[in-house]
């Protein structure tokens, strides 16, 4: 008899001082999960007890008396000749009259019957407590076989029996796949429901019956990966009869309906990167036929491809550097976009360059212009996305992010600090942009823009980025080589002071932009192609996974996206960066949840 004790369902880097879209589930496994049995509990046969022999004598029955007294207080009770049962028991032979043998006879059959009750009621957290209630059941059918409380504690024992051979049955089942959620007798659910009648509480059903539920969920994500949401559904409604409420199921649902979601953006986002090939149409429609199949009535990014196709010979009616904005809902307008002009560039750094992350430098061309924005992400733009949604922020969430402190010129972990801080805690400025903000926060404010102007906004690719940064420069930095001009940024310089006098130790020299932390966007000179902070002020989540270098990276200018990376890419120095970070080809990985004074973030919006 087996006893599933675990059931496992398958499923400043400046430092200062006071002076100075593959398709979902691909490499997954695709077959029913398995129950994890963590103890054997075969119950081998447990022999008869036999009594041990034990002489009572008119010269030692008072010894023999104080004997088994003591094991009873010991609670020794059948182990061998010199235990409570069997001295007890040799004193009943002798004397069956002896009243005190007969009392501590019966007190040994009492504590008998409790020792096996409490190996039964063991059985949750000890699988093999169940051959010990067996072992003092022998004992008890060889002493006192007509005893009532011994003939009940038998009966206990034979459904304790019945449960565990139900709970073996049921995992066999589960193990073939044979879940019998429509109460199918002799398949998974019904023997673990039969578990639990004969055993309330069966901690050992209750977890199989849990495993039928995780199953039936694992056959609905299956189905979704196959692009099946009817057969998704329909598991899932199976899956919610098995023990409801079920939260589970409705944590299914709503994970299953994002990953629809998903899905349906994916296949859009490949649809309208295949109208930038020539000859791209026809796979635009290929896509198109699979997001009519799977995608909710109405859906908008089904809507916007059908659009796009239509229009995929055109270029639409926007010019390069033109500024606009999108209308949302409740009469107000999104973020300052601007054109930025298609055109190549060469990405990364050469050989004599930066460092081995940036490498290989390789070309790439946007045959297709698109919208930035003019800025950061201001604290009052993201502060209309937080009012408008249930969104909650990671570091609203933690209770913490990290921020500078000026006792110790260092960035650190405090408390209560979120998107509505500045870079040192304190409740921040609208004009200024958001920082404290990880990855995924900054992806749901562009999806959230996406659904209120209907256009399709996004975080950058870390090529877009850089292509945008550098706006036709070739230098080391944005604006060439050497010191930056003035009013270029803000950045780490020489002669910038923080409120308690520190200066940076590794800055540009001679450079200042009268400020120590981010300052409000677009306090700076615009780059060639009006964009704002685009090196400086705070670094910037851009869409991409964090690879450690560009082999094997996308020919165009998409996203390098791994499906559940937990690294993404940042890019664009910021005011607390070294000079060395402030290069156009400058890069690095984060965690996606990382929260912190020097992160923000901008937007792009295809066009």
């Amino acid at each position: 008899m087996l006893m599933a004790a675990g059931i496992a369902v398958m499923a400043l880097a400046a430092g200062c001082s006071r002076d100075a879209s593959s398709p979902k589930g691909e490499g997954r496994p695709a077959h029913t999960p398995i129950v994890t049995i963590s103890a054997d509990q075969a119950v081998s046969p447990v022999p008869p007890w036999r009594m041990p022999s034990v002489q009572v004598t008119d010269d030692n029955v008072a010894e023999r008396k104080e004997q088994a007294a003591q094991a009873l207080a010991r609670g020794r009770l059948f182990g061998g000749p010199d235990d409570a049962i069997p001295l007890y028991y040799a004193l009943r032979r002798f004397d069956p009259e002896d009243a005190v043998a007969n009392a501590g006879f019966d007190r040994s059959i009492r504590r008998l019957i409790v020792s096996g009750d409490e190996a039964l009621a063991q059985l949750d957290r000890d699988p093999l407590s169940l051959r010990r209630a067996h072992e003092i059941a022998a004992v008890a059918r060889a002493v006192a076989p007509a005893n009532v409380d011994i003939v009940e504690y038998l009966a206990r024992l034979d459904r304790a029996d019945e449960a565990q051979e139900a709970n073996r049955l049921g995992e066999e089942a589960l193990n073939a796949g044979r879940l019998g959620v429509a109460g199918e007798p002799g398949q998974a659910l019904a023997q673990f429901r039969r578990a639990l009648e004969l055993r309330p509480n069966d901690m050992r059903a209750n977890q199989g019956i849990a495993a039928v539920e995780s199953a039936m969920i694992r056959r609905a994500e299956l189905a979704a990966e196959r692009d099946d949401y009817a057969s998704a559904e329909r598991e899932l409604d199976a899956a919610a009869k098995v023990r409801p409420p079920a939260p589970s199921v409705d944590d299914a649902r709503a994970r299953l309906a994002m990953q629809r979601i998903v899905r349906v953006n994916a296949l859009r986002d490949a649809g309208l990167s295949a109208l930038m090939r020539q000859g791209g149409i026809d796979e635009a429609r290929r896509h198109l036929a699979v997001m009519l199949r799977i995608a909710p009535t109405g859906d908008p990014a089904t809507r916007e491809l059908r659009e796009r196709i239509d229009l995929a010979t055109h270029y639409g009616l926007f010019r390069p550097g033109q500024v606009f904005t999108d209308a949302m809902q409740g009469a107000i307008r999104g973020p300052q976009m601007v054109v930025v002009p298609h055109g190549a560039f060469r990405m990364g750094s050469e050989e004599n360059e930066g460092q081995e992350s940036e490498r290989p430098a390789r070309n790439i061309r946007f045959d297709r212009g698109f919208a930035m924005s003019r800025t950061e992400i201001t604290v009052g733009e993201f502060r209309r996305f937080m009012q408008a949604t249930r969104h909650r922020a990671r570091a609203s969430r933690r209770g913490y992010s990290t921020a500078y402190d000026e006792r110790s010129g260092n960035l650190v972990r405090r408390g209560n600090v979120d998107w509505q801080s500045d870079y040192t805690g304190r409740p921040a400025r609208d004009n200024m942009p958001v920082i404290h903000v990880s990855a995924k926060d900054a992806i749901a404010y562009a999806e959230w823009l996406s659904a209120q102007t209907g256009q399709r906004y996004r975080l950058p690719s870390e090529a877009e980025f850089e292509y945008a940064l550098r706006a036709g420069s070739r230098g080391r930095y944005p604006w060439g080589d050497g010191v930056p001009p003035s009013r270029a940024g803000n950045f780490t310089g020489a002669a910038d002071v923080s409120p308690s006098g520190r200066r940076w130790r590794n800055a540009f020299p001679g450079y200042g932009d009268g400020a120590w932390g981010p300052g409000p966007v677009a306090s700076y000179r615009p780059n060639a192609w009006g964009l704002h902070d685009m090196a400086g002020n705070v670094s910037e989540w851009v869409a991409d996974c964090w690879h450690d270098t560009f082999r094997r990276a996308p020919r165009g200018g998409e996203a390098w996206i791994n499906p559940g990376c937990r690294s993404r890419v940042i890019r664009g120095g910021s005011w607390a960066s070294a000079p060395e970070e402030l290069r156009s080809a400058w890069r690095q990985g984060s965690d996606a949840n990382n929260t912190t004074a020097r992160i923000g973030f901008r937007v792009v919006r295809d066009i």
